[in-house]
């Protein structure tokens, strides 16, 4: 027996792994970066493979990484974590620096960033592991903390992107729901609550094209309450 609420007492960050140059640049949502040796200072970065930045970290060899802070704008969570950099131009708008190797890191909410060079890969399955040997780092908000995984759920009631390696079945995690008239619904991305009763209108009812008003996540990224 799996309890899935265990994995959640596991602690994790929230950052922007970004690749790409000064021409196209590309990035993703992940709570999976972690410091794996000291000298030198080696980080790894787990990236879906279904993620389009995956192939442009593969095809750059350099990764960054901005840590974000624990009041981040939810429409940049959204934008990184639940959009595809096929359909959409992430970088679009931000407020970008380029690394030491083009790289472009996002500023954006950000408290700290690293560049880094990928060293090795593996191969985890559903995901590849990116060790970067770190190029730079530095500070650029010291009075906010960092934003947590555990935060994001339980404050920002926030949820795992279907590609992150953290991500569990809403289904699995839902109780089964009672013969009400009417529903609620949330977005994973911000947190905003879709109420059938006030807004006057099934769920159902919305478009395929309907999207969150407040972080602009599409229909699929809300779970009923």
């Amino acid at each position: 027996m799996i309890n899935y609420e265990a994995l959640f007492k596991i602690s994790y960050g929230l950052y922007i792994v970004s690749s790409g140059s000064k021409t196209y640049g590309n990035g993703f949502i992940s709570n999976t970066v972690f410091q794996v040796t000291s000298q030198p200072p080696r980080f790894a970065a787990c990236c879906s493979k279904e993620n389009h930045t995956a192939e442009v970290i593969s095809s750059t060899g350099y990764f960054s990484v901005s840590v974000l802070h624990s009041e981040a704008d939810a429409g940049i969570i959204g934008r990184f974590g639940y959009k595809s950099g096929k359909d959409l131009n992430k970088m679009e708008g931000m407020e970008l620096k380029f690394g030491e190797s083009g790289v472009p890191i996002v500023l954006n909410d950000a408290i700290a960033f690293l560049e880094c060079k990928v060293v090795e890969t593996y191969d985890v399955g559903t995901h590849l592991m990116f060790i970067g040997e770190l190029l730079q780092a530095d500070v650029l908000d010291d009075s906010k903390e960092a934003l947590t995984y555990l935060y994001y759920r339980q404050v920002k009631k926030g949820v795992a992107p279907k590609n992150a390696p953290t991500y569990v079945d809403k289904t699995k995690l839902q109780k089964k729901s009672t013969d009400q008239e009417f529903n609620r619904y949330e977005c994973a991305a911000c947190g905003y609550i879709y109420d059938e009763e006030q807004e006057g209108k099934k769920f159902d009812e919305l478009p395929d094209d309907w999207v969150c008003p407040v972080c602009g996540s599409e229909k699929d990224d809300f779970f009923k309450l």
